[in-house]
């Protein structure tokens, strides 16, 4: 299927306390999205952290998040997992509890085949009626989506489309090349958003969109528009952030940043770890060149 959304969508970090999900600053991370035209908002992406949270953690954001959304953007959870049959749980609750959409990242350290991917989606999709976007990003999990498995994947009937962190461009454009009358494919890469969305990407799925959800709106717009020289200029402006937010481990910098522009979103849970030093030097850096007032 095609059309789930266009544009931006943010993978929104959860702010934590010491012990729970921090829902005031949730609230204030949500309204900070919708403030910049975001489009869509995935909740318990990779971004998110869901692998450290229990599924109650996971059900009562789930409701929380719908609730507060309220149809102002659409409203994406994810669901992936190495075990089937939890990644179908998750997505079950999910559409329960009124999602538009699904993530599913690719098993992880399990490793299957391609074949075994193409079961792995089948399932989830047979298991909801909502959309369902398929998660490449084998520098995580060590399983890549090959193109021609993506085509066999974008047969299921509810595969909204794939969002592409594989970092290689190459694959990128055949997979669009495989696919485009089947479904859309979304930039998972910062760093290649432009790219991605010039050679017909549908829109970018960001870590960069926590800080700057306009500015990443205003990118796929500008292309969008055929603004591509316009386009180029903003994307040289926010390339050094982007890089900035991957200086670690993702949720790391992002989160940090976060805190630096005073949401209060705590620490990644263990076994990330706060940012080192030198590394936040280097962010708060890129984010005072962009522009954006540091608070903290």
């Amino acid at each position: 299927m095609k059309g789930f959304f266009y544009g931006s969508a943010t993978a929104l970090i959860t702010p934590f306390t010491d012990t729970e999900v921090n829902y005031p600053v949730l609230d204030q991370l949500i309204e900070h999205q919708i403030a910049g035209g975001t489009d869509a908002i995935v909740f318990l992406g990779t971004t998110g952290e869901p692998s450290t949270m229990t599924f109650e953690e996971e059900h009562v954001l789930m409701d929380y998040a719908v609730k507060k959304v309220n149809k102002r953007a659409k409203v994406i959870f994810g669901c992936g997992s190495n075990n089937t049959a939890d990644a179908v749980m998750t997505a079950k609750a999910a559409e329960k509890f009124g999602a538009d959409g699904l993530l599913a990242v690719t098993p992880y350290y399990n490793k299957c085949t391609q074949n075994g991917l193409v079961a792995y989606y089948k399932a989830i999709c047979e298991a909801v009626s909502i959309p369902v976007i398929a998660y490449n990003v084998p520098g995580r999990t060590g399983v890549e989506i090959q193109p021609a498995t993506m085509a066999k994947i974008a047969e299921i009937p509810n595969i909204a489309g794939i969002k592409d962190a594989g970092g290689n461009m190459s694959k990128t454009m055949e997979t669009i090349r495989l696919v485009r009358d089947k479904c859309d494919v979304y930039s998972g890469e910062d760093a290649l958003n432009f790219p991605i969305l010039a050679v017909g990407g549908a829109g970018v799925i960001s870590v960069l969109s926590n800080i700057v959800p306009a500015e990443v709106k205003q990118l796929c717009n500008l292309v969008k528009e055929n603004k591509l020289a316009e386009a180029a200029t903003l994307n040289d402006r926010l390339l050094p952030l982007a890089n900035a937010c991957f200086i670690e481990v993702n949720p790391i910098p992002v989160k940090e940043a976060m805190n630096v522009l005073g949401f209060n979103a705590g620490a990644p849970r263990a076994p990330l770890t706060k940012m080192e030093d030198a590394n936040r030097e280097k962010l708060v850096s890129a984010m005072k060149n962009f522009g954006l007032e540091c608070k903290a």
